[in-house]
């Protein structure tokens, strides 16, 4: 059974918002007693945070849907919707958040550090919110957003000081359990261990964290063995310790060769070339193993190799290494910049933003992509006449239809706001006039008048529309 895994693809999405309500207040002799109708709720967030009592991804691995909860719909008497419960998803510290392309989006190292996986939609306003000097009794409200959804890749990388590399059944695991008090599994076979071992040391006044990174074998970094799985747990490590085997029964393989093969895997995975490095010839409490270490010491100190000869079963050598190494950790950290206070970084936007554009696809089709065109779509109720000239009002405002006529688009042409896999199209009228006045009075509420058939109302808008242009024809100026 699975009890360790370190990357997982992970199914996140926020809450919706909840829909605004349209609502008039009533009351004894109080026939218009204008709109009350209440906002939506926000839709919950998916946030990463870092647990330090967290240690795998396993927990995603089983359930890797997760979804936040929706906000209420808002309701009448000025009720508001409830917002949506924010979900909290703990996962270990050095955890990196990727998207599906392989981007970082996050890297998420120390207790208590987050991330907004996926944020939650708006809460639609209520027609009392949408109610103004001209338009005092809305029919209409906005409808709550869709929360986020998408998928994002963890990946755990330990964060550990030193980091201990070499063949399987090289003395890894004994070596991190005699220096420290990690109780890993020891057998006298390969793949033994299976899972990155942490152990904390204390050296004087030093204390560090010691990884056994498992699996590394010829062809690691293209995927062999396990090998691949966790050379990423190697990345955030101060130093990297070559355990040697110098009393191997293997006869193809000898302590210098295991060296020269383990440097090829970690050249191959890359990133690692800054990192010093420590050789650790294990086993030398056997004469063999001894009368190798003696042979080969020479050699490796001529390549620039600190070289410790070490014995974890005998608990030979190990106080020398435990110092060397929190020596090169308190250096490695004295080296790093220190953590500056938070600063916030403003970046107004340019006097040209107009904040969407309009491109033309083809010759009867264009395309409106921007924030907030595409919110505003988002909110509208295309069941709403009225609320359909709210959304003509706001997308006049800002300048689209303006930007539509410069662009070529005539009347009859498509156009699309949104991107390709979800915009909403319609035909282009253009009116460079407020939307609503074309489709409805602004302050009518039709709920409180005989309603009218569907063809009453256009024929009605119509006849409307056909006065005012016949007065603006006989108007003769003095």
């Amino acid at each position: 059974m699975t009890t360790f895994v370190d990357r997982v693809e992970l199914h996140v999405a926020a809450g919706n918002g909840g829909h605004g309500c349209a609502s008039v207040h009533r009351e004894k002799f109080k026939p218009l007693g204008g709109p009350d109708g209440g906002n939506g709720g926000r839709g919950g967030d998916v946030i990463l945070v870092v647990d330090q009592s967290v240690t795998t991804l396993l927990d995603y691995h089983h359930s890797p849907h997760r979804k936040a909860t929706n906000g209420k719909p808002g309701e009448g008497g000025n009720r508001s919707g409830k917002d949506g419960q924010d979900l909290i998803l703990p996962v270990p510290d050095g955890t990196v958040v990727l998207d599906k392309r392989g981007e970082v989006l996050a890297d998420l190292v120390g207790h208590g550090t987050s991330f907004v996986a996926a944020e939650g939609g708006r809460g639609g306003l209520g027609n009392a919110a949408l109610a103004s000097a001209r338009r005092k009794a809305p029919g209409f409200a906005l409808l709550g957003e869709p929360g986020r959804a998408g998928d994002i890749v963890l990946e755990l990388k330990t964060v550990a000081d030193v980091a201990l590399v070499g063949y399987p059944s090289a003395g890894k695991s004994s070596l991190i359990s005699v220096l420290s008090a990690a109780k890993p599994k020891i057998a006298d076979y390969p793949f033994t261990t299976l899972v990155p071992n942490l152990g904390v040391v204390t050296a004087g006044s030093t204390v560090y964290t010691v990884a056994d990174v498992p699996g590394l074998i010829p062809g690691a970094s293209q995927g062999r063995g396990l090998g691949l799985e966790f050379l990423r747990h190697v990345e955030r490590c101060s130093v990297l310790v070559h355990v040697l085997d110098t009393a191997t029964l293997e006869s193809d393989r000898d302590p210098v060769s295991d060296l020269d093969v383990i440097e090829e895997e970690l050249r191959q995975y890359g990133g690692l070339d800054d990192r010093p490095r420590i050789v650790v010839l294990n086993k030398v409490d056997i004469p063999d193993g001894k009368d190798l270490a003696e042979m080969i010491r020479p050699d490796l100190e001529e390549r620039g190799y600190r070289v410790f000869e070490v014995s974890a079963v005998a608990h030979l050598g190990l106080r020398e290494l435990s110092f060397a190494l929190a020596e090169i950790v308190a250096t490695a950290r004295a080296a790093r910049p220190k953590e500056e206070a938070t600063r916030i970084v403003i970046r107004p936007k340019a006097v040209d933003d107009a904040g969407f554009t309009v491109t033309r696809e083809d010759e009867a089709l264009f395309r409106v992509r921007g924030d907030k065109p595409e919110r505003w779509v988002r909110q509208t109720d295309f069941n709403n006449d009225e609320a359909v000239g709210y959304l003509a009002d706001r997308l006049n405002r800002l300048g689209v239809e303006e930007e539509l006529m410069k662009a070529g688009a005539r009347a009859g042409d498509g156009v699309a706001i949104g991107p390709e896999d979800d915009a909403v199209v319609f035909d282009w009228e253009p009116t460079m006039m407020a939307g609503a006045e074309m489709l409805g009075r602004r302050g009518e509420d039709h709920r409180l008048e005989a309603p009218r058939p569907a063809a009453q109302r256009r024929k009605d808008r119509d006849a409307e529309r056909d006065e005012a242009e016949r007065a603006y024809d006989d108007f003769e100026p003095f």
